[in-house]
């Protein structure tokens, strides 16, 4: 559950007594606001993390060789690799103020360092053809770099602008460990036993009417590490509304399927049906008939359908289809987050990212901070998606994460849920 209560969903309407909007989680979980001693625990678990999941692709023969597809989304995981330890390097070890190929004060510990790994500067489709150092020899690097920021780490002052270097390596190698789960599941490889993943729970559906009022939409300033995009806290006005209590499950999912979504085009936006005819598909991504029966794949591994389980891998034109199909809509940004800290107990949080009908624009004053490409250049292109997955470690969590993703994108761990007036 990302965030809220643990009582049991009611499958009836249920009200917000009150117009208040409080906070749900505790920041003494969240990177955020993580002390140096806690960063450098989280530090060690974010690279164990990334090797055992680096480890089960290059067992796969999938860590830098032509196995490796070129895909928009894809990157070799060797290069992945390089990369995570580079940026934990140029903006704590090289003290650079921002991602400017000029900004580091140090050079890098491998002579080619920023000619390998610098993503600004090595074009994605450049990266499977940069005769790149051995496996042995990037994970001596990894090493390396670690064993010099935890001990940089431990001398740091404790104040938020001393910290912010640390904190954001960290949220950077969190938002890459991700996406190499993500590659996991596109590449269909098995997970290793040592990966242990919480399932997603079902929970009845049942409606949650809002009474709207004023909230405060982005981060107030003053609360620990904050990404440029949700700067700063404003009042927006949300009006009155009524969202569903949990995600759309694969049961609801499968009626749209069933009652002919996929071939009518009146449930789809032009956009829509421009990435509709493209795929020629017929339900979600990693869905496969048997029979009469739907199946799905999972790391490498078949299962049948869960029908209380929300559905997943689906792109922002599926979402739009089915909710035009349902009489429904996705959620705005502001009226996702104005629920997510409403404290309403009968919300559900199904352990997927959530598609809103929100274009990912800048908030008023916008500034890029230091890691300059991580909000701007995705700024009108991509679509806002709220929550977390289940692969979202828990430090990560917050009601605040703006998240953003092109429309076409599935292979990411993103469900919806659906709203009305």
């Amino acid at each position: 559950m990302l965030f809220g209560s643990a009582f049991a969903v009611a499958g009836i309407i249920g009200s917000i007594p009150s117009k208040s909007v409080q906070p749900m989680i505790h920041t003494n979980c969240s990177f955020r606001t993580a002390t140096a001693a806690e960063l450098a625990a989280a530090l060690q678990d974010a690279r164990e993390y990334t090797l055992a999941l680096f480890e089960s692709l290059a067992a796969a023969g999938l860590d830098y060789t032509e196995k490796v597809p070129r895909l928009p989304y894809l990157n070799p995981p060797l290069w992945e690799l390089g990369h995570i330890a580079w940026f934990a390097e140029w903006f704590v070890l090289r003290e650079a103020e921002s991602s400017n190929p000029a900004a580091a004060r140090r050079t890098s510990l491998l002579t080619k360092g920023d000619d390998w790994f610098d993503a600004n500067t090595v074009p994605h489709r450049s990266r499977w053809g940069l005769g790149l150092p051995s496996t042995g020899a990037l994970k001596t690097y990894c090493r390396e770099v670690l064993d010099r920021v935890q001990d940089k780490l431990s001398r740091a002052a404790g104040d938020d602008r001393s910290l912010y270097p640390y904190r954001l390596a960290l949220a950077h190698e969190d938002l890459r460990g991700e996406g190499l789960l993500a590659a996991l599941q596109t590449l269909s490889v098995i997970l290793p036993s040592r990966l242990v993943l919480r399932g997603i729970p079902s929970w009845a559906q049942g409606e949650i009417r809002f009474p709207g009022g004023t909230a405060q939409l982005g981060a107030p300033p003053g609360e620990g590490f904050v990404f440029d995009n949700e700067k700063w806290a404003h009042p927006c006005y949300v009006p009155t509304f009524t969202m569903d209590s949990t995600l759309v499950s694969n049961a609801q999912f499968t009626e749209f399927i069933e009652d002919g979504g996929y071939q009518h085009p009146q449930y789809w936006t032009p956009a829509g049906r421009a990435w509709l005819m493209a795929q020629e598909c017929s339900a979600p991504r990693d869905w496969i008939r048997e029979g009469s029966r739907w199946r799905c794949e999972r790391f490498a591994l078949r299962f049948a359908i869960g029908g209380d389980e929300p559905v997943r891998h689906v792109c922002l034109f599926e979402a739009q289809a089915y909710c035009a199909w349902a009489g429904r809509r996705l959620p705005t940004e502001a009226e996702w987050e104005y629920a997510a800290l409403s404290g309403h107990p009968a919300l559900r949080w199904g352990d997927l990212w959530e598609w809103t009908c929100t274009p990912f624009e800048p908030y008023p004053g916008f500034a890029a901070d230091a890691w300059r490409e991580y909000s701007e250049p995705r700024f009108a292109s991509h679509q806002v998606v709220r929550g977390a997955s289940f692969a979202t470690p828990l430090r990560m969590r917050s009601p605040k994460f703006r998240n953003f993703a092109l429309p076409e994108r599935s292979q990411m761990f993103v469900g919806f849920r659906t709203c009305s007036l």
